[in-house]
């Protein structure tokens, strides 16, 4: 009997940490979600609805993993919509100037731009010292801007790209489109490499205690450099994916789309004030996100009440962070007062 008990401990200890973890929460809103949708409209489960909520989440997804590695820094990426639209239009312009252009090659292409771009960032958050709030407001409109110098009003249209790129938009594996799969690689990619590689911890080692890291010896400047650059190149990728999926891109690409990365990360458990989530809850926060704006409408709901949604969420996110963070900081000074 002992030796079940001990054998059983380490599951239940393992069930227990699940279902207290905010990533559980935001799965189980989501099923709720989801629940009370189908009960309402039993079409919202058809395969062609899970389709095309995977497509439409797919690219929040890969841009929350980016912002939810900046976050954990305590600092925050507000250009990643103009990286990708910028990518986006630059994505279709190089197949108009090189339609027999691999497409794989072009998801290379779309990386390195958007890590460019991000490595703009990074330089002047980490060397020049300057807020990234205020740096990436400011690279926000930069980047739009140069988008639309560059675009000057002209339209590319589906009929300028090749049609093995626009099938990476349409195209599916065994029912699961191309771009979830995309994404999910970069979910499990980042997800392990922030758990069990050093250089991954040390980006929450920054977000916990910057004067803590930087006595531990890890190069702050450099590790958020490197995190707006990883954000920067995920933008770079959804720019490229965007351009697959939608076919018709002008200058207003990704437009406003920032707001809704930044909220995706939030709701998905990864604090504002850096050092605490993961990038599989701001995975899970991108798609609470995309099926709030799916199931409303079935709902009945206003679309004006769709922002007012999220804004609710955003601000029971960071309510509840802040509240778990002062339980943990009483448990620790009443373990101490009771060690002493």
């Amino acid at each position: 009997m002992t030796t079940l008990t001990l054998q059983r401990q380490p599951s239940t200890a393992w069930l227990g940490t699940l279902t207290r973890s905010r990533e559980f929460s935001v799965f189980l809103a989501l099923v709720i979600l989801i629940a009370v949708t189908v009960a309402a409209n039993p079409r919202f489960l058809s395969g062609q609805s899970i389709k095309d909520l995977l497509l439409n989440s797919s690219i929040l997804v890969i841009l929350a993993v980016g912002q939810a590695i900046v976050i954990v820094t305590k600092n925050v990426d507000l250009s990643v919509g103009s990286v990708l639209g910028l990518t986006a239009f630059a994505t279709g312009k190089i197949f108009i100037a090189l339609p027999d252009l691999p497409v794989i090659a072009m998801l290379v292409i779309g990386i390195a731009i958007g890590a460019l771009l991000g490595a703009v960032n990074g330089a002047l958050i980490a060397v020049a010292k300057v807020p990234a709030l205020v740096v990436t407001l400011g690279t926000l409109y930069i980047f739009r801007g140069v988008d639309f110098a560059w675009a000057q009003g002209q339209q590319i249209s589906p009929s300028d790209l090749p049609a093995d790129f626009l099938a990476l938009g349409a195209g599916a594996l065994l029912g699961f489109p191309y771009l979830a799969l995309i994404a999910l690689a970069v979910v499990m990619a980042f997800g392990l490499y922030l758990k069990n590689l050093r250089s991954g911890r040390e980006f929450y080692a920054i977000g916990s205690d910057v004067q803590a890291a930087r006595l531990y010896g890890i190069r702050v400047g450099r590790k958020v450099f490197s995190a707006f650059a990883i954000s920067g190149a995920l933008a770079g990728l959804a720019g490229v994916i965007y351009a697959a999926k939608y076919g018709n891109l002008d200058a207003t690409a990704g437009q406003g789309l920032e707001l809704n990365v930044v909220a995706a990360a939030v709701v998905g458990g990864v604090a504002i004030a850096g050092g605490v989530g993961t990038v599989y809850g701001a995975a899970l926060g991108a798609v609470l996100l995309t099926t709030i704006t799916s199931a409303l409408p079935v709902l009945g709901v206003s679309p004006f009440w769709q922002r007012a949604m999220i804004g609710v969420l955003i601000l029971a996110s960071i309510v509840l962070d802040r509240y778990l963070a002062l339980r943990t900081e009483r448990r620790l000074r009443g373990h101490d007062s009771h060690a002493g």
